[in-house]
């Protein structure tokens, strides 16, 4: 158990073996393979990003093998790419996590700690399965919350004709939008909603259609527009 966190590599030479560069390059790519399957579970990765996440620590350890052991300079090149992710699209603290998680391996690997790499890869995996099992920081209030749409005549007053229902069905009411459709003739009111009660939808939208003349109702889980970590 000693040897396990002893380091595999000669770091401080001047040169690389080929044994250590094959060796790191490929518990790199085992690792962050077991890391792309941990986080493919119970959600809904776009491939590119699950790709990424399996090559990751692969690309950090080598980084640090390039820059010889310096944890200063690996780490900021390897930052670097990690940030090529987000350049344009904002993360969600799930996938920060996850690049984060995979970096780790990869500078455990290009340090040589391979037993440290393979032992942190096995408990943040199974941590990871464990809070998403039990749904781990998920709110109960969150499946109340629901976004509607409603169409309604061009020439009806929407300002208040729902206030009776709101108040019957619902905790919060916030209108998010009016648009007018077919040609003017119609209006489609979006609104972000918390319900009082489970499986209350289906008397909610009877309710909405007495009084929006039984036209278009549609309601979604409602899906915050701001990424917060």
């Amino acid at each position: 158990m000693e040897t396990l966190f002893e380091n595999m590599n000669t770091l401080n030479q001047e040169s690389i073996t080929l044994g250590d560069f094959v060796l790191t390059v490929i518990v790199g790519l085992i690792l962050g393979a077991v890391l792309a399957i941990t986080y493919k579970y119970k959600s809904n990765p776009t491939k590119t990003f699950v790709g990424t996440l399996a090559i990751l620590p692969a690309i950090v350890s080598v980084v640090i093998l390039m820059v010889s052991g310096s944890l200063g300079a690996g780490v900021a090149v390897a930052g670097t790419f990690s940030l090529v992710r987000f350049r344009s699209a904002p993360g969600t603290a799930k996938e920060i996590g996850a690049i984060f998680m995979a970096m780790a391996v990869g500078l455990a690997c290009g340090m040589g700690f391979m037993g440290v790499a393979v032992i942190f890869t096995a408990i943040m995996c199974l941590v990871v399965l464990i809070y998403e099992s039990i749904g781990f920081g998920k709110s109960n209030s969150s499946l109340l919350n629901k976004t509607i749409n409603i169409t309604v005549p061009e020439d009806l007053d929407y300002s208040e004709i729902f206030d009776e229902v709101w108040e019957k069905y619902t905790e919060k009411v916030e209108m998010m939008r009016v648009k007018t459709t077919n040609l003017g003739s119609l209006n489609k009111l979006t609104y972000n909603i918390t319900l009082k009660e489970k499986n209350t939808e289906k008397k909610l939208i009877d309710d909405l259609r007495c009084r929006n003349g039984n036209l278009e109702i549609s309601m979604s889980a409602q899906v915050s527009e701001q990424m917060e970590l």
